[in-house]
C-alpha cells in the first residue's frame, strides 16, 4: 500500500493489478449521502478475490478483513477500481493489500480513496483448506 504524508496520498497511480471496476448508484449511499463504506468494503473483497483465485487455481474463502482505512468519500458516479497486489502466502493463505481508488465525474480526476487487506485461504469443494498449489 503506498505511503502518505498527513492525508495527502502520494501515489500517483495505483498500487497492484486493477481487478475489478464498477461505477457507484444511488443504492449504494449512506445517511450522509456518500456511498456506504460496506459497500465499498464488499467491492474490494470481491476484487482480492480475484488474484486470491488466480493463485490458488481454484475456490477460496475470506477469512480475515486485517487493516482497512477510508481516506476519502466515494461519490454517487464515482468509477470505482480496485487494484490488489499479493503480499504473502503461506501454506494455505494468502494476504493481499488492496487500493481502491474512484474516478471523479465530469472532471476525471483519480484520487485514492481507501485501503486494506484481506486475508484468503484456498479451499477445496467441501470448503475445507487445502494447500496452495
Amino acid at each position: 500500500m503506498g505511503a502518505r504524508d498527513g492525508n495527502t496520498m502520494t501515489d500517483p497511480e495505483p498500487g497492484g493489478r486493477l481487478t475489478l471496476q464498477t461505477i457507484a448508484m444511488p443504492a449504494d449511499t449512506n445517511a450522509n449521502g456518500d456511498i456506504f463504506g460496506g459497500w465499498l468494503m464488499a467491492q474490494m473483497d470481491l476484487g482480492c478475490s480475484v488474484l486470491a483465485r488466480a493463485r490458488a487455481q481454484g475456490r477460496v474463502a475470506t477469512v480475515a478483513v486485517e487493516a482497512m482505512t477510508f481516506h476519502k468519500p466515494v461519490r454517487v458516479g464515482d468509477v470505482v477500481s480496485i487494484h490488489a497486489s499479493l503480499e504473502r502466502e503461506g501454506r494455505t493463505s494468502m494476504t493481499i493489500a488492496a487500493e481502491a481508488w474512484v474516478t471523479r465525474q465530469p472532471e476525471g480526476r483519480r484520487l485514492r480513496v481507501t485501503e486494506g487487506r484481506f486475508v484468503f485461504v484456498a479451499v477445496d469443494a467441501d470448503g475445507d483448506k487445502r494447500p496452495l498449489p
